[in-house]
């Protein structure tokens, strides 16, 4: 039996019961392979001079025994956690798996007016009141004409204000998805979203998620 100290006893075995080490840095499954056999090696030429310190050959030959296969058993262990490495390695990282095209970030919110157009309304209203302004003035022949300018003149202010009354405000969104690509959404009104919201996409728009 080899004669260590009941602490190294324990090291050795915690070693030996240890998950993978690959699972607990960056090393690659090869390099860690190198790393947990050159440690055995150490670990049982350290256990070969402790047994050429027992008193009887019966001692040695047990003591030697117990060190072989405690190195044959750590290479073992070594040996196993190189093949769960590679297959860990091997498999799809989990970004990549849970990467979701319809997902997105929203990037920018930009606010813009949208001119309004008048319609025949406005021009009916402001030419009655363009030709009603234009009889004011003058007589006879130039009393009609007055009144065809003021219609017309009327007409075009009437479709001016009406244009600027319905004026509106678009607000364009855009998303920078997970996949890369990039997406502008119009809205008539406020979306209620701002840069670093997270949405996906819903039928023809996003949503918050």
């Amino acid at each position: 039996m080899i004669r260590r100290p009941a602490i190294i006893v324990a090291m050795t075995l915690a070693g030996l019961l240890a998950t993978p080490a690959f699972a607990q840095n960056n090393m690659s499954p090869k390099a860690q392979y190198a790393y947990d056999s050159k440690q055995a090696s150490t670990r049982y030429a350290d256990d070969k001079k402790l047994c050429a310190e027992e008193t009887s050959s019966k001692a040695r030959m047990q003591c030697l025994r117990d060190a072989k296969t405690e190195y044959d058993q750590a290479i073992i262990n070594a040996k196993a956690a190189q093949k769960a490495g590679n297959s860990y390695a091997s498999q799809p990282s989990k970004q990549q798996q849970q990467v979701c095209a319809d997902c997105g970030k929203v990037v920018a919110v930009n606010v813009t007016e949208k001119a309004g157009e008048g319609g025949a309304l406005g021009m009916i209203g402001g030419g009655v009141a363009g030709a009603l302004l234009g009889r004011q003035v003058g007589g006879g022949l130039g009393k009609d004409l007055a009144t065809l300018a003021g219609a017309a003149g009327g007409a075009y202010a009437g479709k001016q204000v009406e244009g600027h009354v319905k004026n509106s405000k678009v607000w364009t969104v855009t998303v920078q998805y997970e996949t890369g690509a990039r997406a502008d959404f119009a809205f008539d009104q406020d979306p209620g979203l701002q840069s670093g919201d997270l949405v996906r996409n819903s039928g023809n728009g996003i949503t918050r998620r």
